[in-house]
């Protein structure tokens, strides 16, 4: 990847509804020599997917929580992660140095529905236990990694 195509990256991820005009005006480009850039990062797998990003309690999930899982000693770890992506109130899941070896997301309308789920992540093949943390207040999330070569601010000269 070049300035260019972290520009591009970095742009998209602070709005993935740019028009490709818009786009070409941030980083000095035309609109189709932004679209062919776009399109072969893509292709590379370094931009994924697009998504609207929303506010889970106006959708009615207004309880967030953070469920550890530890899984038996003799099961497989991307069979756990299997079972737990097939839980649909399971938003982000990542597998962990530490006790635990998985940290799972967990969005529900109310303490009752996150009972209920926790008690399905608890009877997944493999996992003996788990161990939640309920979310008291958001204060942010979702913000993306600061891109190498991107710059954040922090390397600027001390005055």
């Amino acid at each position: 990847m070049d300035d260019t195509d972290t520009r591009l990256v970095a742009a998209l991820l602070a709005d993935g509804r740019l028009s490709w005009a818009e786009l070409g005006r941030t980083v000095g480009l035309s609109g189709p020599s932004v679209q062919e850039r776009v399109k072969r990062l893509e292709e590379r797998g370094v931009i994924t997917g697009y998504r609207a990003t929303v506010d889970a309690a106006a959708l009615g999930l207004g309880v967030s929580a953070l469920v550890d899982l530890f899984q038996h000693e003799d099961a497989e770890s991307d069979a756990v992660a299997d079972a737990v992506a097939a839980v649909p109130e399971v938003e982000d899941c990542w597998f962990v140095a530490g006790d635990e070896n998985f940290v799972v997301k967990v969005r529900a309308p109310d303490v009752q529905a996150l009972e209920s789920t926790i008690a399905k992540l608890r009877r997944l093949r493999g996992v003996s236990r788990t161990r939640t943390t309920v979310v008291l207040s958001t204060r942010w999330e979702g913000r993306a990694a600061p891109l190498p070569g991107a710059g954040s601010g922090d390397d600027a000269p001390a005055t």
